[in-house]
């Protein structure tokens, strides 16, 4: 009993959990002892009373009748005798006998005090009739069954209380072990856990078996463990995050774009050292200022708040804002800036304040607004180019329909300026054209409109006529103007003009059809004899019977396989290695001859033949990649040219796949040469195809660079990789210092947007060596190769160490 206390008292002391639950067990147990010890003990007093009553039954069974014969007979010898028997029955201490009518015999004494329990039944004698002798009353003590069941409950409650105590005691001794000494351990492992001791694990002492470890306790272990484990990954990430921080402050500090951090109320927190070196304001002087309040003159100030609050209302209900602005330094000097303004916000998504990036975009707004003007005007002449006078003679067309009034639309082409340009060279020819550009402009008025479409192509737009005599009085002061000799590499030089002329709406109330007329009547006008100008007149057919019978002719080219590819090597700048070839479509008809694409492409266009034709040439240049991998053990890339109208055709990114799945040739081996004005038109189809054939891992390339610079605000836009500049502006790099700056521009905005850059029109080593320098990817050019026919390019191929 001592060990046994002693085991209790520690219980109680070292571990309160085993105390309460042997004590809700102990009171349970007692409680379900008592109750089930209460049922017992009754059903077993029940049982003895039953047992009386049945000795009860047995007597008035097995007497009644003996009894009954005796007291008929009067023997009373044998009625006393069989009474004697009765008393001496178990618990039966009295009996009492009433005869009829009035005697009674007793036999027995029922103690003093004592619990009993009677049973009575009649004596009847069964003859003729019954007849009733008397009633015999039997008395049992109950004392015996009283004592036993005193003694049934204290034995019972003695030996159900033992076995509930030693059973609780088991109990709390296996919860001791199994649970509550390892629920200690994990208690003084908590106590003692700080972030010093999360390399130490929490470990039980008990074997780890699969049981162990899946229970409540191997659970909670794990629990803790990972706990343990995630606090450490918790720790090294906070220390990964504060390198972070550190290393983003450093960024932010050392950043090549100026930085300004404000709070919610627009109040400047923080400014790198850009921001000073780009505007001259040191950080510490304008902490607390609003970005639109930094300089000292009120007007500026007042201009720069109405800007900023446009800003603040725009990031509000945008999330972002990003624009160009005219910002001033602490000096006063004026630049463009870039600025791009986005919130700064917590966990919860609220603003807890505002990020400004800026960058000066001075050099690139110059660059920019060089390249713009170059959107419009011919660069050699300043006059128009095509895309302005296309809009400046819609718009006056729409003025003369409101007017009603007539439009002349004049088509000049400088007669025999190929063969000038031949002989004399490239400076004559493009002297020539600027002294044309001049003598045509001095014959028109200030509201007509001179523009240079290409080569050696003039357009005059006259609008607000009042008859056709009006424009034939111009055609012939420009045929005037051109009477006079051309002084060309210190020589005369006598060059005339042939013009078409064509009236709105005389002749046709479209722009297009009118340009087409004009054409034709300028043909006309050169079969006149040249240095001569022709209104159209419908009898004037020829032209377009020519234009039949080649669109007749190309329809069955084909069929008949008139069309084959030349291929001329694109090279890397810097090494002349061959890195691509571009495929230039031929038509070798046997009636026409070799046709060049800028004379059927226009036509095929126009009818719709140019989408099988340039399925045929995807088919074909794929199909040589292929070969030339095969032959040279390379990847050499294929680019081919794209017609906006073929690019337009549903179909289109269908048979580029096609093209690719046909020849095995890897997406990534095929660029698609995509003109500027297709990218002029920015519809959403253009951009869905343009993303369908990157994603496809297609390459993109801008072809001719800079004959169409309204498309440099979405080269940003679109995902090409490459740029191509025009041969026009690579020519003269080496005479022209215009011309070498505009190339140069070309490849650091090239550069700057992530773009390649490839330069056609590279005829002389002197080009190569600026382009060099100037840091120009490719080089595409007669000073590499010509174009050259597939068996000739194979050839080219075997013998060029450099492939």
């Amino acid at each position: 009993m001592p060990k046994l206390s002693t085991r209790l008292q520690r219980f109680r002391t070292g571990s309160p959990l085993s105390f309460r639950l042997l004590a809700w067990i102990l009171l349970f147990s007692s409680a379900f002892t008592l109750v089930a010890s209460a049922l017992q003990i009754y059903s077993d007093y029940r049982k003895d009373l039953s047992q009386i009553d049945n000795r009860m039954q047995v007597v008035e069974s097995g007497y009644a009748s003996s009894l009954a014969r005796s007291l008929w007979a009067l023997d009373q010898k044998l009625l006393q005798t069989q009474m004697e028997g009765i008393l001496s029955l178990p618990d039966v201490v009295h009996l009492r006998l009433r005869i009829e009518p009035d005697s009674e015999l007793v036999m027995g004494e029922i103690p003093r005090d004592a619990k009993t329990t009677s049973h009575s039944f009649n004596l009847v004698h069964q003859g003729d009739e019954m007849f009733k002798l008397g009633e015999l009353t039997v008395t049992a003590d109950l004392d015996r069954v009283y004592d036993e069941l005193k003694r049934k409950v204290g034995v019972i409650l003695l030996t159900q209380f033992l076995k509930t105590f030693f059973v609780s005691i088991l109990i709390i001794l296996i919860f001791q072990h199994f649970v509550a000494r390892h629920l200690t351990t994990m208690a003084n492992y908590a106590r003692d856990f700080s972030l010093k001791t999360t390399s130490r694990p929490l470990t039980l002492e008990r074997p780890s078996t699969p049981s162990n470890r899946n229970d409540e306790l191997g659970r909670v272990t794990d629990a803790i463990n990972q706990m343990r484990e995630r606090l450490n990954a918790d720790m090294e990430r906070q220390q990964k995050d504060a390198a972070e921080i550190r290393k983003f402050s450093k960024a932010i500090e050392q950043s090549p774009s100026s930085v300004l951090i404000c709070d919610r109320q627009w109040r400047i927190e923080f400014a790198n050292q850009k921001f000073t070196q780009l505007t001259g304001y040191d950080a510490s002087s304008i902490v607390g200022k609003h970005p639109g309040a930094l300089g000292n003159n009120e007007i500026e100030n007042r201009e720069s708040r109405h800007l900023w609050q446009s800003i603040r209302l725009q990031v509000q209900r945008v999330g972002v804002w990003q624009g160009e602005v005219n910002s001033v330094r602490r000096n006063g000097e004026r630049f463009w800036e870039q600025l791009i303004v986005t919130p700064i916000k917590d966990e919860s998504g609220s603003t807890t304040g505002y990020l400004i990036l800026g960058e000066d975009i001075s050099i690139r707004k110059r660059y920019e607004q060089q390249l713009l003007r170059q959107a419009n005007y011919d660069i050699l002449t300043g006059l128009p180019n095509r895309m302005l006078a296309l809009d400046r003679l819609k718009l006056a067309l729409a003025q003369a329909r409101r007017e009603s009034t007539l439009v002349g639309v004049m088509f000049l082409d400088l007669d025999n300026f190929k063969h000038i340009n031949d002989t004399l060279g490239h400076d004559a020819g493009d002297n020539l054209l600027i002294e044309a550009a001049r003598r045509i402009s001095s014959c028109l008025r200030g509201t007509s409109t001179v523009a240079r479409l290409g080569g050696d192509e003039f357009l005059v737009i006259l609008p607000g006529l009042t008859g056709p005599e009006a424009s034939s009085q111009v055609a012939e002061r420009i045929l005037k103007t051109f009477s006079p000799p051309y002084i060309l590499n210190g020589q005369e030089v006598f060059v005339t003009t042939s013009i078409g002329i064509a009236i709105f709406p005389t002749d046709s109330d479209n722009s297009g059809t009118l340009l087409q007329h004009a054409d034709a009547a300028m043909y006309q006008a050169k079969h006149k004899g040249k240095s001569s100008f022709a209104h159209f007149a419908p009898e004037m057919t020829e032209v377009s019977h020519e234009r039949l019978k080649m669109e007749s002719s190309m329809r069955r080219a084909l069929e008949l396989k008139e069309f084959e590819l030349y291929f001329q090597p694109i090279v890397n700048t810097d090494s002349g290695t061959l890195c691509s070839v571009e495929a230039l479509l031929r038509w070798n008809n046997p009636a026409m001859g070799m046709v060049m694409p800028d004379r059927f492409i226009p036509l095929a266009e126009e009818t719709g033949l140019i989408t099988p034709i340039g399925e045929w040439v995807l088919e074909e240049a794929c199909r040589a990649a292929v070969g030339w991998k095969q032959a040279t053990g390379k990847d050499i890339g294929i680019s081919v040219n794209v017609s906006p109208r073929q690019f337009r055709d549903p179909g289109f990114t269908e048979a580029v796949m096609h093209a690719l799945a046909a020849s095995g040739l890897a997406p990534e081996q095929l660029e698609l040469e995509i003109t500027e004005r297709l990218i002029l038109d920015n519809s959403i189809e253009t951009a869905e195809i343009l993303r369908q054939l990157d994603k496809a891992g297609i390459r993109l390339s801008v072809d001719d660079f800079g004959t169409g610079y309204s498309a440099l605000s979405y080269l940003k836009s679109y995902p090409f990789d490459t740029l191509k500049i025009d041969k026009s502006f690579v020519q003269d790099v080496m005479k022209e210092p215009e011309d070498a700056s505009l190339v140069r521009a070309i490849i650091n905005m090239a550069h700057s947007l992530g773009l390649r850059v490839i330069a056609e029109g590279v005829e002389e080593e002197a080009q190569t060596h600026f382009l060099k320098k100037e840091g120009c990817d490719f080089s595409q050019g007669y000073f590499y190769s010509r174009p050259l026919p597939a068996p000739d390019f194979d050839a080219w191929l075997a013998s060029n160490h450099r492939v």
